[in-house]
């Protein structure tokens, strides 16, 4: 029978050669580090990208263990993709409610969160008085309704569950905006009557209690980041790629490795050759010495330039790696951010699909 006849008629397909660990103790222990720092306030979720490349449904089944009941997507796509959770959940949909969006919104019970007056006008039109979120742009200038909308008269008449705002320089304690947006923020909060008011993301819980209002938000922070300066130490490490060896061969020395013979080997050496590269977001910043995999607790410097599905590294070091083994993928993401100048976020967000994830 042709092979291509077997497709979908009972062949199971092997396994990855890539995966995640993913620490859910670690998760959770981070959740309970920015909740408490969030003192009265509760302490949501942002689980929007897919939470960060975890696996939303998975993250958001732990941390509703945990005791989290406010969590965060951006598109109402990624609330279907969640499935049904429990009622005692609230789920928001940062993006607002486009025409398109109002079937799935109205069916449903995750909230949107209107962003302007177009929106505003279109939840009154078709809710029926059902509850929302607002989000005021307090200085980002990205979403959000202006001050000056929010305090206009538009809003009467919502139901409005939670009012947001969001920070643009949280990371940097000492930036005057964040004072800025703080006082903004108070103001609209007198004017504007909600059940509860949100500002401080992952970074903004770091800047203190003055800016945990009711409800924080974090999001970087939860999945290993250090989202800002008072975070090290408390923040655990949540994820670790992993990559399986397709083989080990001998490089002479002098003979180079990879896409334009980037890297010239100085004696003979003993390389591994990793299913892993930058179709699986482990882009080629990390080339040329910048990343390295971990055999049995020795690093094994990447050498030459990141493919499309491979990389090589120099495990002469580790005698015993062999063809089928798995080597740790060194992704520390504070570090890897340094030697890349890619952001923590980035990092997170663009590992693939192609990956297993096993949570440990």
């Amino acid at each position: 029978m042709d092979a291509r006849a077997l497709i979908g008629v009972g062949v199971i397909a092997p396994s990855p050669p890539l995966r995640l660990d993913i620490d859910a103790d670690a998760l959770v222990a981070n959740w309970r580090w920015f909740a408490g720092a969030s003192s009265r306030a509760a302490c949501g979720a942002a689980i929007k990208a897919d939470a960060y490349g975890l696996g939303a449904r998975a993250v958001m089944r732990r941390l509703a263990d945990a005791g989290c009941r406010d969590f965060f997507v951006a598109t109402w796509g990624e609330a279907a993709a969640l499935g049904a959770y429990p009622d005692d959940l609230s789920l928001s949909v940062l993006h607002g409610l486009r025409e398109d969006d109002l079937p799935a919104a109205l069916a449903g019970t995750a909230r949107p969160v209107l962003n302007s007056p177009a929106m505003v006008a279109r939840w009154k039109a078709a809710a029926g008085g059902r509850a929302c979120d607002v989000m005021v742009d307090t200085g980002m200038n990205r979403l959000g309704l202006s001050p000056e909308e929010a305090r206009s008269g538009l809003l009467d008449g919502l139901q409005i569950d939670t009012l947001l705002s969001h920070l643009a320089c949280a990371d940097e304690p000492g930036h005057p905006l964040n004072e800025q947006q703080l006082f903004t923020f108070r103001s609209i909060k007198a004017a504007v009557p909600a059940r509860r008011y949100s500002l401080a993301n992952s970074a903004g819980i770091c800047l203190g209690q003055r800016y945990a209002f009711g409800l924080t938000r974090p999001g970087l922070g939860l999945y290993g980041g250090i989202p800002a300066p008072g975070a090290e130490g408390h923040v655990r490490r949540v994820v670790r790629p992993h990559a399986q060896v397709i083989q080990v061969r001998i490089v002479a020395q002098g003979a180079t490795i990879g896409y334009g013979a980037a890297f010239t080997a100085p004696v003979a050496m003993r390389v591994a050759i990793l299913n892993i590269g930058y179709a699986d977001g482990y882009l080629r910043a990390f080339g040329d010495g910048r990343g390295h995999a971990i055999a049995g607790g020795v690093a094994c410097p990447l050498l030459g330039r990141v493919s499309m599905d491979l990389i090589a590294v120099d495990v002469s070091a580790a005698p015993s790696v062999g063809d089928g083994d798995w080597l740790e993928i060194e992704y520390d993401l504070v570090t890897a951010s340094i030697a890349t100048g890619l952001t923590q976020y980035e990092l997170l967000t663009m590992l693939g699909h192609r990956y297993q994830r096993r949570w440990i």
